[in-house]
């Protein structure tokens, strides 16, 4: 944080010694030395009592060795309510960059406005490191709005921490638009950075989400899993707010996929930016190897952090996780974890740079869906429950939470059968599986629809809110005074923090996988009344995949023979419809379908299933005997058996 003073003047030449003194103690820290001359100026009358009120309490915090940053949050929220900010206020209090580092001291006037004026950046800049990004923008607010009246050396610094919580919050478009106001209305940044020209303009990375190619698959075996964000070296370390700002220029059009040259300083922000870079280009191999030679580099000048540390392991991972490597990447992860421990240990005593620069939350994100894809349920669940207590507004984190939930239920499943247990014990084995409330937190499929209830909750309102880009055919200057204009009413479909804005494909897909999940759970909780509905649902969710869609008819069917409608079953059981299906989306899915074949053969036998219900036995048998493959073949023998059992008796008058 910085200091401030009033403006020399010829009758003030004793109260301007006195503040030049405080603020070179204030510098060499000193701060007991400041406080007295502070106190000085007051008992001399000074005018700019809230200028100096302010600035006490920042030498208290420094004091306290920058740790004690609630106590200074309140006394800037009494400073701002004491006082009004005054429009077009210089920056003639205490400033902060969001890094914590001390800036140049500004000799304007200041009063009571520009004290309430950096009172309010400095409490954006508490919030910010806290992670409260969203209370941090809020209070930013008032100052943005009036960026154009701020003098020079504030409005810099409002400007990077705004674009700072932008992309904190994955508003890349706002973020985007904001960077071409800054730059051609306030000319606050110099330079556009160098665009690189290509011949490739395949829109095969259009989507903003990181996720695994594959759609995403909620009822079998291990779902697919949605993105896992790295943790981008954090800026804030460079010798000044220019440097700052151009960093943060080049990861504004890095992040929105623009092909702008980052060349590289010798520092570890430039290097990774480059890293993250190569990522997004799905380059992983030079990711990886950018990432591994910035570790190499720093660890052999000894300036090697636990934060730099954390963030080449975090990254590592999800570099792994993209390309499948599931184990690797998990053990990057812990890795991770373990840089990170150092760092938030004992959080309430350590610094607010320190603070900011903890990311066990989202490497707990990471970590869970590397466990999930390594059918580790159980880890997998204890790693979400961190990251939805911050993030409970994510829908897709409430699939992941059921889909543990789903997965856990599963083993315990093929346990039971392997052990051969009868049917009365099956039974109390179940009764003892629920749990006291669907609400408790646990591997249980009663807590599993809950979190499925808000997954479909969350989605429902996402698409609602969907902010569909329009392509516009202006030229580049119509386009930059469009956006100088509306930036701040652009739209981020950021709707699944900390994931990067999701696409209109993956929501869908989220939806279909939702419904999925839902109709599954309620057909094993008996429910088949809603597993009939989510089923219905499912089948008419737009693009939705042949996979989903081969399971909308199955567990439709099964909900209607459990509710003995077998006739209407049978409409779903149309094995002619299996052959309209593209093998390619059934064999890239981590479940028992690998072919056309295998998926033939399910139909027939839940058809033979229905058949059998209506009594219909030789159909049945001719049906039993086409299925040939191993996924089916057990049931299809037991089922046989049971209608030779059957059909051997007469028929009833």
């Amino acid at each position: 944080m910085d200091f401030a003073e009033t403006t020399r003047t010829q009758n003030e030449d004793e109260n301007y010694s006195l503040l030049c003194q405080a603020h070179e103690q204030f510098n060499n820290n000193e701060y007991d030395r400041c406080l007295e001359l502070l106190q000085q100026l007051e008992s001399k009358g000074e005018s700019s009592r809230p200028i100096l009120r302010h600035n006490r309490a920042v030498v208290n915090y420094y004091k306290s060795g920058c740790t004690q940053h609630a106590t200074l949050l309140q006394d800037l929220e009494e400073l701002v309510l004491d006082v009004k900010p005054v429009t077009g206020s210089g920056s003639g209090s205490v400033a902060s960059g969001s890094d914590g580092v001390s800036v140049g001291l500004s000799l304007k006037h200041g009063g009571g406005g520009s004290a309430a004026t950096v009172a309010r950046y400095n409490k954006a800049v508490i919030y910010y490191h806290r992670h409260m990004y969203a209370t941090a923008l809020e209070k930013l607010s008032p100052l943005v709005g009036r960026l154009e009246a701020l003098e020079k050396s504030i409005l810099a610094l409002v400007a990077t921490l705004q674009l700072q919580l932008l992309l904190a919050t994955n508003q890349l478009n706002r973020a985007e638009a904001f960077l071409d106001h800054l730059q051609y209305k306030l000319n606050l940044v110099s330079s556009a950075p160098t665009i690189v020209t290509t011949t490739n303009t395949s829109s095969s990375s259009s989507s903003n989400n990181t996720s695994a190619s594959n759609p995403e698959e909620a009822t079998a075996a291990a779902p697919t899993v949605g993105s896992a964000d790295p943790v981008v070296a954090r800026v804030g370390n460079e010798g000044s707010k220019g440097t700052s700002l151009q960093l943060l220029q080049l990861l504004t059009h890095v992040l929105n996929r623009k092909p702008v040259l980052v060349t590289e300083d010798g520092s570890p922000e430039y290097a990774a930016l480059k890293a993250q870079q190569y990522y997004i280009m799905k380059d992983f191999q030079m990711a990886a190897k950018q990432l591994m030679r910035i570790n190499n580099e720093c660890t052999q000048s000894s300036t090697i952090t636990p934060h730099l540390s954390t963030c080449i392991a975090n990254n590592m991972g999800v570099i792994h996780l993209r390309v499948r490597h599931y184990a690797i990447a998990a053990k990057f992860f812990q890795n991770a974890l373990n840089f990170d421990k150092q760092l938030a240990f004992d959080l309430r005593q350590r610094t607010l740079q320190t603070m900011s620069s903890a990311h066990s939350c989202e490497i707990l994100y990471n970590l869970g869906i590397a466990m999930l894809h390594l059918r580790r349920a159980k880890e997998a669940f204890q790693c979400f429950l961190v990251p939805i207590k911050q993030y409970h507004n994510n829908p897709r984190l409430w699939l992941r939470m059921a889909e543990a939930c789903i997965m856990e239920h599963e083993v315990k499943v093929q346990e039971e059968e392997r052990q051969f247990l009868p049917a009365n014990e099956h039974n109390a084995r179940k009764k003892q599986y629920a749990p006291q409330s669907a609400a408790v937190p646990e591997l249980t499929l009663e807590f599993a629809a809950l979190c499925l209830r808000n997954a479909l909750t969350l989605t429902h309102h996402c698409k609602a809110n969907f902010h569909v880009v329009v392509s516009s055919e202006d030229s580049p200057e119509q386009k930059s005074d469009l956006d100088q204009q509306s930036w701040r009413h652009l739209q981020d479909n950021n709707f699944c923090n900390p994931s990067k804005p999701i696409s209109i494909e993956s929501l869908e897909n989220m939806l279909a996988a939702i419904y999925a999940a839902h109709s599954y759970v309620s057909l094993r909780l008996e429910d088949y009344v809603t597993a009939l509905e989510m089923a219905q649902q499912m089948l008419h969710c737009e693009r939705l995949s042949d996979a989903h869609k081969l399971l909308a008819h199955m567990y439709a069917a099964e909900a209607l023979m459990q509710m003995h409608k077998p006739t209407e079953a049978r409409d779903h059981l149309d094995p002619s419809f299996v052959g309209t299906l593209n093998a390619f989306d059934l064999e890239t899915r981590d479940w028992q379908l690998k072919s056309l074949d295998a998926a033939q053969n399910v139909v027939r036998y839940n058809l033979a299933v229905v058949m059998a219900m209506q009594k219909d036995y030789p159909k049945a048998k001719t049906l039993l005997s086409t299925l040939s493959h191993a996924v089916v073949s057990p049931k299809a023998l037991a089922l046989r058996r049971h209608i030779d059992t059957y059909s051997a008796y007469p028929a009833p008058n």
